[in-house]
């Protein structure tokens, strides 16, 4: 299996897992079936990218072998669809290095001079978002969760 960071360096397979990306977010609910939701057949995504059929199913097989896409068949047919939990390990190692640069003296400052109803309105914005974030990303998991047991009965 190949590095996933090799995997997601090529910029046309970054391309595939954009449109899947924005497919998935636009889906807003799961059939019963579950088929159709988040998916993009193989020829949606070679008028997409304006590339050759072999060119895109290459590119398809390298992200479904890396575990960045799931595939469903339908006769001739193959559906994609992204999945985003091999993702968890490039976030966790991306962390570090985009906080490493935050410079709190400043922040400190500015912070310590605020007025209290800054202070407050800031904590409860930062409540709100952190509580929407982690609902979302809940959701998300739970969906692709939910759907990765079906792929597998």
């Amino acid at each position: 299996m190949a590095d996933i960071f090799s995997v997601i360096a090529d910029p046309t397979r970054r391309q595939l897992l954009s449109l899947l990306l924005e497919r998935y977010v636009a889906t807003d609910q799961v059939s019963a079936s579950g088929a159709g939701d988040g998916e993009y057949s193989v020829s949606e995504l070679v008028a997409q990218l304006e590339l050759s059929q072999p060119t895109v199913s290459k590119h398809l097989k390298v992200l479904r072998d890396t575990g960045l896409v799931v595939v469903r068949e339908e006769g001739q047919h193959r559906f994609y669809k992204i999945d985003v939990s091999p993702l968890e390990d490039v976030e966790d190692w991306l962390i570090p290095f985009l906080s490493a640069d935050f410079d709190t003296a400043e922040e400190d400052e500015l912070w310590e001079n605020a007025s209290d109803a800054v202070k407050s309105a800031a904590a409860s914005f930062g409540q709100n978002v952190g509580r929407r974030a982690a609902a979302t990303s809940h959701a998300v998991k739970s969906v692709a969760d939910d759907l990765v047991s079906k792929l597998r009965r």
